[in-house]
């Protein structure tokens, strides 16, 4: 056959192999294989109805004449197909026939075979956990599977090709070992088995160096182990190998190279004296301690460094320095370390232990350390005597002698050296002093400790100034002080103390007793040191305390006396009185004084102040003075009716309300009014009066003013009457009040206006020359002295009549 057609049969082989059951067509007949080995095809197929047997055919496909037939009864349902080639690509049919020999139905398929069988040519363990087997190759094989078998339990590997190795047994066992050829048809027969035993397990070594030249090595009993063997040698190829062979699970190798790395293996062997698994194991001896160990200090940070020679293999260090129970410790992996940290006045011992992954040295030869004295406590700074300052100190450890600095806080420095514990220094009001103490010793000088300041009291202030600025209060200034944050200024009498506490260079002491001798003191104060109490005092006297006025008189119209109670013999007494129109003062050393001139009708203010050489008081409490209003200078009085005068005056300074009265033995009018006029009725004709005015203020002060008399004017005529003196000519009749009164007669018409004035005593006038035709009023009224008309007598109404060509009629 050539290879294109053996390629394409077995192409459809691993086809038809693929499929697990196969049916005929159209029938329901179906086959499937189940089971394959090298030579053997299992087989079954499905029952058909109406079918007596069943026969099955293999056919090779690769080989040409080889093939075999099987009949089975109609209740046999599956066969082995056995005597095949392996490795070959069989046809198989299956047909099921009735019993006249028809072929009711049929159905086939492509099945291969497994691999011939392999054989084991040996099999052994080099590992505890496996073992290896080689065979020789089978044809058509395309894998193997490996098994190793104890008691029930199995272990299978599949592998490619020869040799191969199973894993994960146990050391020691006893393993049946077999092998099976596996292609895509199905996989052989096991091959005959082989019995192998896997080696011992390799002893698991527990190493530690518990010395710089000695390796101790030990391991737990192996299984099925009679014997040890366990070799040493430097990693690094240098010098000799040490082996020691021994049943014991412990050895020691001594007399090696201190901090060197060497390689330790070990295994066991059985009975018949297979070695075992090897374990490999590397471990360092620990390291020597190290060398010229140097210990320099610092005093500045209190920190010693140490230092030494490297110990072969060391791969860190270790610094310890300790000081009673206190440990400082410092690691490092150079050949010098810090250890911070150290205390002032104490002494330490400082050794260096090497270490590396074996363990560590023994620590050095202690080396003494002695650090810088500690800073002295218990600073104390006193004034013994003023201008000196005496700081004292505690003593220290270690401290050989003292250094004190002493630093003004204007920057000037003064130090002093001493062994004992006390030093003296000049001092200065105002200042602040820093006070550092210092000790020494060989290591060098103490740390810093606290800086311990001391102020001397403030300076006193010198020259003050004080001030009356009122009669209660004292303006007190001075300048500036050193040292000085606060000023206390105090003023002190037999009354009391007042107290004035300010940052400034003044200040004012109010509320102080007036008339009183204080005497003050300005204190410097400092939050540090308190006050200074030895600065001087001034005496200051406060001025005349405000007079009080008891009363006020009235002497006269414009003169007023105002009373006070005197409280200062020296002082001068000034009473002023304050109003709209000015002001007018009187003087005295006593207790009262006069205002003269004051004028009417004002309101004043009226104030007393005293002045002493001290100063001058407040004033007093201001006493309110109103004079009585002015008299009006002009008064006019003008009758209206005979019974009715108008009086009128001019406005009265301070008046508010004016009385008039107009009295005679007849009797008398009044008129009250807010008003600068009035009407008096009642009036008398004929008669003197008095005239008189009161003024009121609004306060009830009255001015009585008299004017001139007044006389009313003469009583009208009564009974007037007309009577004609020819054609153009009146005599007018009246009866007169009194005989002495003289009387004027007018008469007025549109045409002219007469007037008649007979003598004294006569009771008739005759007017002649008046036109006729027309109509007059007569008047007639007492003559006045400024003949004057008076209006309000009656008046009477005549008319002159012409009759033909006679003269004129009465009316």
């Amino acid at each position: 056959m050539r290879g294109s057609e053996r390629a394409s049969l077995e192409l459809i082989g691993l086809l038809l192999h693929s499929l697990e059951v196969v049916f005929s067509a159209n029938t329901g007949f179906s086959m499937s294989i189940y089971d394959v080995t090298s030579r053997s095809i299992y087989l079954r197929w499905s029952k058909f109805s109406g079918a007596s047997s069943y026969r099955v055919t293999a056919t090779a496909v690769n080989t040409v004449g080889h093939s075999l037939l099987a009949h089975f009864s109609d209740v046999t349902l599956k066969s082995t197909l056995t005597s095949l080639i392996p490795n070959t690509v069989y046809a198989i049919q299956a047909e099921a026939i009735d019993k006249n020999g028809i072929i009711l139905a049929e159905t086939q398929t492509m099945q291969s075979t497994a691999p011939d069988i392999p054989v084991i040519d040996q099999a052994y363990s080099k590992l505890s956990n496996s073992i290896t087997v080689e065979w020789r190759a089978v044809p058509g094989a395309t894998s193997y599977l490996l098994s190793a078998q104890d008691g029930d339990s199995c272990i299978e590997t599949v592998v490619t090709k020869s040799p191969g190795t199973v894993m994960g047994l146990e050391p020691a066992t006893c393993y049946r070992i077999t092998i099976r050829s596996v292609n895509a048809g199905g996989k052989s027969r096991p091959s005959p088995s082989r019995k192998t035993t896997t080696v011992l397990s390799a002893p698991i070594l527990s190493v530690s160096s518990p010395s710089y030249d000695s390796i101790a090595v030990s391991w737990k009993a192996v299984y099925m182990a009679v014997g040890f063997s366990v070799s040493l040698m430097r990693s690094d190829g240098l010098g000799r190998m040490l082996k020691q062979n021994t049943t014991n699970t412990s050895f020691i190798f001594s007399n090696l190279d201190p901090g060197t790395l060497y390689t330790i293996k070990a295994y066991a062997w059985n009975a018949n004296g297979l070695p075992g698994d090897d374990f490999t194991y590397n471990q360092r001896t620990s390291p020597k301690a190290p060398a010229d160990v140097q210990v320099a200090f610092n005093s500045g940070v209190l920190r010693a460094i140490v230092s030494w020679m490297p110990a072969e293999g060391a791969l860190t260090y270790s610094v310890t320095a300790s000081s009673g129970l206190l440990k400082l410790k410092c690691n490092t992996t150079s050949s010098s370390c810090i250890i911070p940290s150290l205390q002032c006045g104490s002494e330490y011992s400082v050794s260096v232990t090497a270490h590396n992954d074996a363990g560590s040295s023994n620590p050095t030869d202690a080396v003494s350390l002695k650090t810088i004295p500690c800073a002295p406590g218990n600073i104390s700074t006193e004034e013994d005597e003023r201008g000196n300052l005496l700081v004292s100190w505690s003593r220290v450890n270690f401290g050989h002698y003292y250094v004190v600095f002493v630093k003004s806080d204007d920057g000037l420095e003064v130090y002093c050296n001493t062994s004992h514990t006390q030093c003296h220094f000049q001092s200065d009001c105002g200042f602040t002093y820093f006070i550092s103490v210092f000790a020494y010793n060989k290591a060098g000088q103490s740390p810093l400790g606290d800086v311990f300041n001391y102020t001397t009291a403030p300076c006193c202030p010198s020259n003050f100034r004080a001030v009356l600025v009122s009669s209660d209060t004292v303006e007190v200034s001075w300048s500036p002080v050193r040292g000085a944050e606060m000023y206390e200024t105090k003023a002190a009498s037999w009354r009391g103390t007042v107290l004035c506490n300010d940052t400034a260079t003044a200040c004012t002491l109010s509320a102080l007793r007036c008339n009183t001798r204080y005497n003050v003191t300005v204190y410097s104060f400092s939050e540090a040191r308190g006050s200074n109490t030895s600065c001087a005092s001034k005496y200051v006297a406060t001025a005349p305390c405000s007079p009080e006025i008891k009363n006020i008189s009235k002497e006269a119209l414009s003169v007023i006396s105002v009373h006070w109670q005197s409280n200062n013999e020296e002082a001068t007494y000034i009473v002023t009185a304050r109003g709209e129109t000015g002001l007018w003062h009187c003087t005295s050393s006593g207790n009262s004084c006069t205002l003269i001139n004051l004028p009417c009708g004002s309101a004043f203010s009226v104030s007393v102040i005293a002045r002493s050489p001290a100063g001058q008081s407040l004033p007093s409490y201001s006493v309110p003075l109103e004079t009585a209003p002015c008299c009006p200078n002009d008064l006019t009085l003008t009758q209206v009716t005979q019974s009715v005068t108008n009086i009128s005056w001019s406005i009265g300074m301070g008046a508010q309300t004016y009385a008039t009265t107009l009295e005679s033995p007849k009797g008398q009018a009044k008129c009250r009014t807010l008003k600068n006029y009035c009407l008096l009725g009642c009036i008398t004709c004929g008669t003197n009066y008095t005239v008189s005015l009161k003024a009121i203020s609004e306060t009830g002060l009255t001015s009585y003013c008299t004017y001139q008399g007044y006389s009313s004017s003469a009583c009208c005529p009564s009974g007037v009457k007309l009577y004609r003196l020819g054609s153009n000519g009146i005599r007018v009749y009246w009866r007169a009040s009194e005989e002495t009164i003289s009387y004027i007669t007018d008469l007025c018409g549109s045409k002219g206006n007469f007037t008649c004035t007979p003598s004294s005593g006569v009771s008739y006038c005759d007017i002649t020359e008046i036109p006729c035709g027309d109509v007059y009023t007569v008047v007639v009224s007492p003559a006045t002295d400024k003949r004057l008309k008076l209006t309000f007598c009656p008046k009477k109404i005549y008319s002159v009549i012409y009759r033909g060509k006679s003269s004129a009629e009465h009316v």
